[in-house]
């Protein structure tokens, strides 16, 4: 279970003097679920539980040793986390200034970062899966199989930057107050 208070918070967010009242619990209980379903999605469990902590931070940074406390782990398997998701680009590590000590900061376009850098990813995809499509020959069943992979992947990567350019649009009217998500709302009816 993430976090041992069970009194309400009082948590000061770096964006405004604001004050606001928290139950940890239920916040750690939402750290759990969220990590959970990260966890379905293919994300080893212990980076899924560090990354939930870490978008729950009001600043988006927290020190190894506050993530290890929150969580209830380990400084090895925090360490270990925290690697995996800076190699993955959905964190950053920084230095705490005056300190050898790391801070490990979410950012608001975390999913925007990430998928930028897929772009990367899908062009190793790709030659691996031509080197696979000539081994195999691309008429077998195998080939044909990679055939057909390798071109969604191309798909993928061309319709990417058209993706993630109506993204930023999407943002900057949403910066703007002109295109209010339904936070709260179902996804579904």
């Amino acid at each position: 279970m993430v976090g041992r208070a069970t009194a309400t918070a009082r948590v000061e967010t770096p964006a405004s003097d604001e004050i606001l009242d928290r139950d940890p619990a239920a916040v750690s209980r939402f750290v759990e679920r969220f990590a959970a379903a990260l966890v379905e999605a293919g994300m080893p469990r212990m980076p899924s539980r560090a990354f939930a902590a870490l978008l729950t931070a009001d600043s988006g940074v927290l020190s190894a040793a506050e993530l290890a406390d929150l969580l209830q782990a380990s400084p090895a398997a925090v360490s270990g986390a925290m690697r995996y998701l800076t190699q993955v680009n959905l964190t950053s590590r920084e230095r705490e200034p005056g300190s050898r000590r790391d801070r490990f900061r979410v950012h608001g376009d975390v999913w925007y970062e990430a998928s930028v850098h897929r772009d990367q990813l899908l062009v190793r995809w790709e030659a691996a899966l031509r080197e696979g499509i000539a081994v195999l020959g691309p008429d077998s069943p195998a080939g044909t199989r990679m055939a057909e992979t390798l071109a969604f992947i191309e798909f993928v990567g061309e319709e990417l930057p058209r993706l993630l350019e109506r993204w930023r649009a999407r943002k900057a009217a949403m910066n703007e107050g002109l295109d209010q998500p339904d936070v709260g709302l179902p996804a579904h009816p």
